[in-house]
């Protein structure tokens, strides 16, 4: 579906009827494991961060597992999809939540989330979408840091000398690059084996927008 919507040069088109195919069965949406990314749950854990007084955004949220997670530990959390269908479905599965859900495209936010949120967790958006839309996903998140906040991304990696062939939804290290041009630092860089089996490779690198210098 993916290769098809890109044939016609619309690159981002296909989310949604694929939400809406699924018919309310999780199992149709492979990268829904309906639990919260072990990747993010580690990373906070070891971090120990309490979300108490701080905004935080989940990009791409899926069916959001990892939002409710972000809410648990008490941040104030916006989560946004660019299929309504799967922000419909967040909202179901979550009738009580804090968690403030909308249908966004994440390559045109609005211009009320310049740099309001303190943390931005992005995990499998930027490696499902081409090469030449990386350097607008970058800059449009960077944009939403605000003054000192972190951006963690964690992803399917590779080798730059893998050979591929098709969609591979996995990045190199250079792929990466765009969150540094868009002027973020980078302060750490993880790749790591997950605990599926088999075991994938991935990549779990965190971001900070500094803080202006007077």
């Amino acid at each position: 579906m993916a290769q098809e919507f890109s044939q016609r040069g619309d690159k981002t088109g296909w989310f949604e009827p694929f939400y809406v195919e699924a018919n309310g069965n999780e199992q149709a949406i492979h990268w829904a494991d309906m639990i919260s990314n072990p990747g993010l749950v580690e990373w906070l854990d070891r971090q120990q961060i309490d979300g108490h007084g701080h905004k935080a955004l989940v990009v791409g949220c899926g069916l959001g597992d990892d939002a409710e997670e972000l809410a648990r530990r008490g941040f104030d959390v916006v989560a946004f999809d660019i299929s309504p269908t799967a922000i419909s479905w967040c909202q179901q599965r979550f009738p009580d939540s804090p968690v403030h859900y909308v249908a966004m495209d994440a390559l045109n936010v609005p211009s009320s989330w310049q740099h309001s949120f303190d943390f931005i967790f992005e995990a499998y958006t930027v490696q499902v979408l081409p090469a030449d839309l990386h350097p607008r996903l970058a800059s449009s998140l960077a944009n939403c840091l605000a003054d000192g906040g972190r951006l963690l991304v964690v992803c399917r990696g590779r080798s730059s000398d893998d050979h591929v062939a098709g969609i591979t939804w996995s990045l190199t290290r250079e792929n990466l690059d765009v969150f540094t041009a868009a002027g973020l630092r980078q302060i750490q860089f993880e790749d790591y084996l997950d605990h599926e089996v088999p075991p994938s490779r991935r990549f779990r690198v965190q971001y900070q927008r500094e803080l202006p210098t007077n």
